[in-house]
């Protein structure tokens, strides 16, 4: 017996960020700053969110951190961190883009975002010892169902 793949949390999430900042969107954070140290990058982990229990509509809560590190220097560049943070706001807001098709990796059915939003103010985050610059979104709420296939 071999199981359908299904679409999860973290990926739908992950999808629907790449359509705002690009591919600079994983659950953990590259260990060669090198390949995303011009643009910032964003990481993703699901923090909570109850599903519907009659129909089969998600809606995790995820927690989002913005990264920005200057290999040059020891100042953190934290306006670029809060650049990300804000787009992925500014995309809560962006109403005829939502609702949204999001295409998973091969496999996987699509999914369709319904609704984006956080549950509060970006926040920066002080004393990261590699002296990146994070801005942490504490939850991004997004509904989503699977796509039939």
């Amino acid at each position: 017996m071999s199981l359908r793949l299904r679409a999860t949390p973290e990926l739908v999430t992950e999808a629907w960020l790449k359509t705002i900042v690009g591919d600079r969107v994983a659950t953990t954070l590259p260990k060669d700053n090198s390949s995303w140290a011009a643009s910032g990058f964003v990481t993703l982990v699901t923090a909570g969110g109850t599903p519907d229990r009659y129909v089969p509509l998600r809606e995790p809560v995820i927690g989002v951190d913005c990264w920005a590190v200057n290999p040059a220097s020891q100042k953190p560049p934290w306006n670029k961190a809060a650049a990300l943070a804000e787009a992925i706001q500014a995309a809560c807001y962006d109403h005829p883009r939502i609702p949204q098709a999001v295409a998973l990796p091969s496999g996987y059915p699509a999914a369709l975002v319904r609704s984006a939003y956080t549950t509060g103010e970006p926040r920066r985050i002080h004393d990261d010892p590699s002296s990146y610059a994070r801005y942490s979104i504490p939850g991004l709420v997004i509904a989503w169902v699977e796509v039939p296939s």
